[in-house]
C-alpha cells in the first residue's frame, strides 16, 4: 500500500539535532503529496572558535550520523535527503563519492547530497566557472568546500566563512548578514553564489539576491532539496525560493 500523505513520494531526511533550519526550509518547498520524515544526529551544542573545535564537532557527527540512519530508515522511506552538508564536502569530490556510497550502502535507498544538488544545480545555469560561496564554518571546513567545488572544475573567487561560534547559532545568522555577505562575495567576474550550511537560513533571501544580482544565488537547502524532488521524477514548481525550484 502506499502512504496516504506521501503518495507521490516519502522523504527521510537527516539532520543535525542542533539544525532548526533546514526542516522549516524543507516543509515550505514540499509539493502535494510529498512528504519529509526528519531523523536526528543527536550532537552536543559546543563552543566552536576553531579548527580544532570543527574537527571536534565532525567527529560527533559520523559517530551518530549511521544511527540516524537506521533510525529513519524504519518508517520505509522511498528516498533519504542529507540535510546536513559539511561531511558532504570532506575531502573533495573523492571523499563525497566514498561518503554517498556508506550512507546509500547503509539505507539501502538512494540519497540526495549537499555536494551533489550544488553541482548539479550550477550545471543547469550553463557553462558556469566562477563562483564565490559562502559558509557558516571555521577554515578548516571552508577548504574542505574550496576542495570538493575545484575538483568539480569550478573556479572559488571568494569564500566567506561566518564562522559561527556553535553549531546552533548557525541559526541566529540574520538575513541582514546574509545579504552583506553576498555582496562581500560578489564581483563582476563572479557568476553565480553558492551557500553551503544547512542551519544557515538563506533560502529566501537567496531568492531574493538574484533580482538586484542578475546571476543565479543557490542556497544549499534550496538546492537539495530541489535535486531530491528532481531525481525522483517529481517536476513541480516551487515559488519563493528562487531560479532554480520555479524553472529548473
Amino acid at each position: 500500500m502506499t502512504d496516504s500523505l506521501g503518495f507521490r513520494r516519502k522523504f527521510g531526511v537527516i539532520a543535525p539535532s542542533t539544525n532548526t533550519s533546514v526542516q522549516p526550509e524543507f516543509e515550505a518547498m514540499k509539493p502535494y503529496g510529498v512528504t519529509n520524515h526528519f531523523s536526528r544526529i543527536h550532537i552536543p551544542d559546543d563552543p566552536v572558535h576553531n579548527d580544532d573545535d570543527f574537527n571536534e564537532l565532525m567527529v560527533s557527527i559520523r559517530k551518530e550520523l549511521m544511527v540516524a540512519i537506521d533510525r529513519v530508515m524504519t518508517c520505509s522511506p522511498d528516498y533519504v535527503v542529507m540535510g546536513m552538508s559539511a561531511e558532504t564536502f570532506w575531502d573533495g569530490l573523492e571523499g563525497s563519492i566514498e561518503f554517498q556510497k556508506r550512507c546509500e550502502e547503509r539505507a539501502g535507498v538512494k540519497i540526495a547530497m549537499g555536494s551533489d544538488a550544488c553541482q548539479a544545480a550550477l550545471r543547469r545555469y550553463g557553462d558556469i566557472k566562477r563562483i564565490s560561496v559562502i559558509t557558516p564554518y571555521m577554515p578548516i571546513g571552508d577548504e574542505n568546500v574550496r576542495k570538493f567545488f575545484t575538483d568539480c572544475g569550478f573556479e572559488v573567487v571568494n569564500i566567506k566563512g561566518l564562522k559561527c561560534q556553535s553549531p546552533m547559532l548557525i541559526a541566529h545568522v540574520s538575513e541582514k548578514e546574509l545579504r552583506d555577505a553576498i555582496n562581500e562575495v560578489d564581483d563582476d567576474s563572479v557568476e553565480a553564489i553558492v551557500q553551503v550550511g544547512t542551519n544557515l537560513a538563506m533560502a529566501r533571501v537567496a531568492g531574493i539576491a538574484e533580482f538586484w544580482l542578475d546571476k543565479p544565488v543557490l542556497a544549499i537547502n534550496t538546492a537539495t532539496y530541489w535535486w531530491a524532488l528532481r531525481q525522483n521524477g517529481i517536476e513541480d514548481k516551487v515559488q519563493g525560493f528562487g531560479s532554480l525550484l520555479l524553472e529548473h
